[in-house]
């Protein structure tokens, strides 16, 4: 397991906050409403604990591979609770029923927001990092917490063993939508993320 110093987890934690931030401000003028995302605390945790970290409530589950200058660099996640994600993508698309089943619209409403989001979070970051990171295409899986990410892991356990996560809620004046956004680095990702946190520490001391 990753043992963070002091320094480097506020330094992740700024670093999640300046993602966060630009990825709030994209959201909000996609909906056109003010939105505010906090991050309360950054986390490292062993992918064998992950599943403490979700229900079993059904979960809309979008999944973007970290592409750019690092080779294989992990993966983003953005968990939205069913109720949250269907009050999302009632705001852009005009709808007031929240008691109904998500459309093929929904979800690519859906995976637009979270490439939107995840665009945001990922140029925000490269740039206090100085690389290049993009999203892949999105997938969109809808299913309870805890099968969402047991059928992610079994496509990336190989390659990441460790998981930044990001605990976000999201605020606007007519909806409550909370949700959780995971940045899960390959290994020699997460070295070379702090490793340059680092840096950056020492360059401005």
């Amino acid at each position: 397991m990753t043992v963070l110093t002091p320094m480097q987890v506020d330094a992740l934690n700024e670093l999640g906050n300046i993602g966060s931030s630009h990825a709030a401000n994209a959201l909000s003028a996609l909906l056109m409403h003010q939105i505010q995302m906090t991050v309360p605390a950054v986390e490292i945790v062993d992918l064998s604990d992950i599943h403490g970290y979700v229900t079993d409530d059904l979960f809309v589950t979008i999944l973007f591979e970290m592409q750019g200058e690092i080779d294989h660099a992990g993966y983003i996640i953005f968990l939205l609770p069913l109720d949250s994600a269907i009050r999302m993508t009632n705001v852009l698309l005009g709808i007031a029923e929240e008691k109904r089943e998500l459309t093929e619209m929904d979800e690519s409403t859906l995976q637009e927001i979270g490439n939107i989001m995840s665009s945001a979070f990922l140029n925000a970051t490269a740039e206090l990092l100085s690389v290049v990171m993009l999203p892949s295409p999105p997938s969109l899986v809808i299913d309870m917490g805890h099968s969402a990410i047991e059928e992610i892991l079994a496509e990336l356990a190989v390659e990441v063993n460790e998981v930044i996560i990001f605990h976000t809620t999201l605020k606007c004046d007519q909806y409550s939508i909370n949700g959780n956004l995971m940045m899960m680095p390959a290994i020699d990702t997460l070295s070379q993320i702090l490793a340059i946190m680092d840096q950056l520490l020492e360059d401005s001391a």
